[in-house]
């Protein structure tokens, strides 16, 4: 008789829950493949001229992704047309964009609008020299149109345009940011336009500057009717400076609205981050802007991301307000991975106790089929009765070994009694035969 091997308790449960182990393990590889990336730990942003309001501005951004491990190029540009056309190249992901910049183009249909962010007043400076009332007064005087690819040019050009203004019929220089400003003071111009923010050096430089005056749109009704992309602003008396109140009266401007503009493959998560930058920056207002007006959904270049959409509604990303960036973000990524534990775990988890069972009374219960077979052999009167033992006996030196959990020792004790009831049995037809 060949020696039992005993069985192994470890590699039994291996190849019970083994296979349910293995099939939840390739529902979870599975799932992985539609597992989003992770956010890039580093994004380009154009931004304008380094001594302009969209380079500071995108400084602050920085500094606020910085906290979250993110890094944000800041790269300068000329301004809003340039910035559009290198996110439609994909040069960088995010941008600040002058409103009524938009060209609506094939290559801009890409881009989305994650909101407005302030108001941006259009400042036409004048030498005080020159008596200028209204922009039609503009005409044959020197002016300074901003630079080539910036928001100020082309807002410039559709203004004086409505005016009657035209290169033909006046000297139409496109230059702009600190150049125009040094070239307004020198008298090297006779107007210069700048498109920015009243936190901008250029502006607060002019602003203050003696000789320098700023023009008030009396008609800036008529411009808000043609141009819908423009709001009419109003720049209080001393608000820039109380003690010499300037200006020295309430004047009217023209505003255009700072969008954030970003490439509508930009991961989502960012858009999250982003936001709450801009909110932080741009949340408390400024001279122009009630305290939470801004960011807005209003005032828009581009079609409003959808992410952007269910910030404005639902406030920040919930995983976002309670944890880290990178924790929250590997957190939402890995929510797919919760299919295969809903699809699979909860099902195994009931029928794998069943199975457990069966697997342990199996063990027991196999041997009954031998057992009931010696029993119905006594009945016969030609049994070998020897054979009977001796296979009585190998079944109870097998059965001795079993080895099964505690909880089932009643089941193998029942074995073992119906093996001695059958041993009993037998040695009485001996007995009676002998």
């Amino acid at each position: 008789m060949g020696k039992q091997r005993k069985p192994v308790p470890g590699k039994d449960h291996l190849h019970i829950f083994g296979p349910a182990v293995l099939l939840v393990l390739l529902g979870f590889v599975l799932a992985y493949q539609f597992v989003q990336p992770a956010p890039p730990e580093r994004i380009r942003m154009a931004t304008g001229l380094p001594d302009g309001a969209y380079y500071l501005f995108g400084q602050a951004y920085r500094e606020r992704l910085l906290q979250e491990g993110i890094e944000l190029e800041i790269l300068d540009s000329a301004g809003s047309i340039d910035n559009i056309g290198r996110l439609s190249r994909g040069e960088v992901a995010v941008a600040l964009v002058q409103g009524g910049t938009s060209g609506n183009t094939p290559e801009e249909a890409g881009l989305r609008s994650l909101g407005s962010l302030y108001f941006e007043p259009l400042w036409v400076f004048h030498r005080r020299t020159q008596p200028v009332g209204r922009l039609t007064d503009l005409q044959g005087l020197r002016i300074a149109i901003g630079a080539e690819g910036s928001g100020t040019r082309s807002l410039a050009l559709q203004l004086l345009a409505d005016n009657g203004i035209a290169p033909g019929n006046s000297p139409l220089l496109e230059t702009g940011g600190q150049a125009a400003a040094d070239a307004l003071l020198n008298g090297e111009l006779d107007a210069a336009f700048f498109v920015a923010s009243p936190l901008s050096p250029v502006v607060r430089r002019l602003l203050e500057a003696e000789q320098i005056q700023l023009l008030s749109f009396t008609r800036a009704e008529a411009y808000t009717r043609s141009h819908r992309f423009l709001s009419s602003v109003i720049l209080p008396q001393g608000v820039i400076d109380l003690k010499r109140n300037l200006p020295q009266r309430p004047t009217i401007l023209l505003a255009a609205s700072a969008n954030l503009v970003v490439r509508d493959d930009l991961h989502p998560a960012l858009i999250g981050l982003l936001l709450q930058a801009t909110r932080t920056v741009h949340g408390n207002g400024g001279w122009f802007e009630q305290s939470g007006q801004f960011p807005a959904p209003e005032y828009l270049v581009y079609p409003l991301s959808g992410e952007a959409e269910r910030f404005y509604q639902y406030g920040p990303p919930l995983l976002q307000r309670y944890l880290p960036f990178w924790a929250a973000t590997l957190v939402d990524r890995l929510k797919v991975m919760l299919l295969p534990f809903l699809a699979l775990m909860l099902p195994l988890f009931k029928i794998m106790p069943p199975i457990y069972r069966w697997r342990m009374r199996s063990r027991i219960y196999r041997w009954y089929r031998e057992v009931l077979t010696i029993d119905h052999l006594l009945f016969q009167p030609d049994a070998d009765l020897e054979q009977a033992r001796a296979a009585l006996e190998r079944i109870e030196h097998e059965v001795a070994h079993i080895e099964i959990p505690l909880s089932y020792a009643e089941e193998l004790y029942d074995l073992r009694l119906h093996i001695s009831l059958i041993q009993q049995k037998l040695e009485r037809q001996v007995g009676e035969g002998g």
